[in-house]
C-alpha cells in the first residue's frame, strides 16, 4: 500500500485538510508518516476506513471525544460500536424532543404578537375543549417523604406550595443535604407574580435555578442529587427535570411519564439493546448519566412547559416508588384516591408493600378551576 498526501488523503476521505491537522493533534487520526524535515503528513490507504467513519460521525454532531472511542470500538468490537452510536442518537432524539417542544411553545407564543414585543404568561388561559378551562385555574397538592423499610436515612426531599412542586432524590454522604440545597435553590421562583413572567424569562429562571442548585452541592464531597420540579404560573406549569426522579400526568384517563430518565439503562433502552422489562431489574438501573453532583459537565437540565388543564393531576417521585411498586398499582393510585394527601399516603403505602427498599418522595397535585 502506497502512502498518500494529505491533500490526496482528504479528498478520498471528505475530510478537508485542516480537519485532518486538527485529528492529529487530537490523536484521533495521526498520519502513518510525517516527514521530518518538511513536516508533511502522509497517510496510508488502510486509514481510510476510519477517516470515512470519522466524517460520518462528525455530519451527526457526534462529539470528538467520543467519536474517538467510536473508532477505537471498531478495531475490536464493530457491534459494540453500533450500539455505542444508537446510544448517542437516542441521547440526541431525547434532547431533541425536549427542544422541539419548546420551540412549538414559542412559535405559539409568539405567532400573532407584535413583533417588537413578547406578551407575558396570563393567569387566564383561552378555551382548551372540553377538558380545558374557561377560567383561571389552581393547583391543590401534598407532598411527602418517607425513609422506606431498609435505609438508614432518609437522603429524599419533597416540598409543595402554591407555585412550587418537587422532588429530589440525594446520593453520597450527604445527599439528603444536596437534595435539599436542589429545592432550596429554587424557593426564590416562588416570588414571581403569575402573569408578570414572561415564558423565556420563566425558563431562563428555572435553568439558572438549576445551575445555583448545582452550585449548592459542589461543597458536598462525593455527593450529588437528582431533581424534578415544576413551577405554577397560573395556566402552565414550567417543568425542570435532571437525573432518574420523575412527573407523570393523569388526564382524560390517561396516566404517562413526562420525564426522560437520564440513565445508562434508559439510554440502553433509548439504543434498543435492552428492554424495559429487563431494565427494570438490571443491576445498573440506578447509575445516573446526569446529576446535580457539583460538576459541570453532568449539570444538564432539560426544560420545558406544560399547558394545564382543569383535572390534571401530577405525581413527582423518586425511584423509590416508581422502582419498587408496579406501575398499574400506582396508576390505580394516582386515580382512585381524591385527595392529593390521601393519594401521597397510599402511594407510599404502596412502597412499603412492595419491600420498601429505598427512600420514597411523593408529590401529587391536582389543576382545578377557581
Amino acid at each position: 500500500m502506497g502512502l498518500l498526501t494529505i491533500g490526496a488523503f482528504a479528498r478520498a476521505s471528505r475530510l478537508s485538510a485542516k480537519a485532518l491537522r486538527r485529528y492529529d493533534e487530537l490523536g484521533l487520526l495521526p498520519p502513518a508518516r510525517v516527514d521530518s524535515f518538511t513536516g508533511y503528513r502522509y497517510y496510508d490507504e488502510t486509514q481510510l476506513e476510519r477517516a470515512r467513519l470519522v466524517a460520518w460521525l462528525r455530519r451527526i454532531g457526534m462529539p470528538l471525544a467520543r467519536i474517538r472511542d467510536v473508532c477505537d470500538l471498531c478495531a475490536s468490537d464493530a457491534d459494540a460500536a453500533a450500539r455505542d452510536i444508537r446510544a448517542y442518537w437516542a441521547q440526541v432524539e431525547a434532547e431533541t424532543s425536549a427542544r422541539r417542544d419548546l420551540a412549538a411553545f414559542l412559535v405559539d407564543e409568539l405567532a400573532g404578537k407584535d413583533t417588537d414585543t413578547m406578551s407575558p404568561l396570563t393567569t387566564t388561559p383561552p378555551p382548551l375543549g372540553p377538558l380545558g378551562p374557561l377560567g383561571p385555574l389552581g393547583i391543590r397538592y401534598a407532598a411527602r417523604t418517607d425513609r422506606g423499610l431498609v435505609r438508614e436515612r432518609d437522603q429524599d426531599a419533597a416540598y409543595a406550595a402554591s407555585r412550587l412542586l418537587a422532588v429530589a432524590d440525594g446520593f453520597g454522604d450527604e445527599g439528603g443535604a444536596a437534595s435539599t440545597a436542589a429545592i432550596e435553590a429554587l424557593r426564590p421562583l416562588e416570588a414571581m407574580v403569575p402573569g408578570s413572567v414572561r415564558a423565556g424569562d420563566l425558563l431562563n429562571a428555572l435553568e439558572d435555578a438549576a445551575l445555583r442548585a448545582n452550585d449548592a452541592v459542589r461543597g458536598l464531597a462525593d455527593s450529588g442529587t437528582t431533581l424534578t420540579a415544576m413551577v405554577w404560573t397560573g395556566s402552565q406549569l414550567a417543568l425542570v427535570h435532571i437525573g432518574d426522579t420523575r412527573a407523570y400526568l393523569l388526564r382524560g384517563g390517561e396516566f404517562c411519564q413526562i420525564t426522560h430518565d437520564h440513565t445508562v439503562v434508559q439510554s440502553m433502552v433509548d439504543a434498543g439493546s435492552l428492554s424495559p422489562e429487563e431494565a427494570a431489574s438490571h443491576p445498573q438501573r440506578a447509575m445516573l448519566l446526569r446529576a446535580l453532583d457539583g460538576g459541570d459537565g453532568h449539570a444538564r437540565p432539560e426544560l420545558r412547559l406544560h399547558e394545564a388543564r382543569a383535572g390534571d393531576r401530577y405525581l413527582l417521585c423518586s425511584d423509590g416508588l416508581f422502582a419498587a411498586a408496579p406501575e398499574a398499582d400506582v396508576r390505580r393510585t394516582v386515580e382512585a384516591v381524591a385527595e392529593p394527601d390521601d393519594a401521597v399516603r397510599e402511594l407510599i403505602a404502596l412502597a412499603h408493600g412492595a419491600g420498601g427498599p429505598d427512600n420514597i418522595a411523593c408529590v401529587v397535585a391536582d389543576v382545578a378551576a377557581l
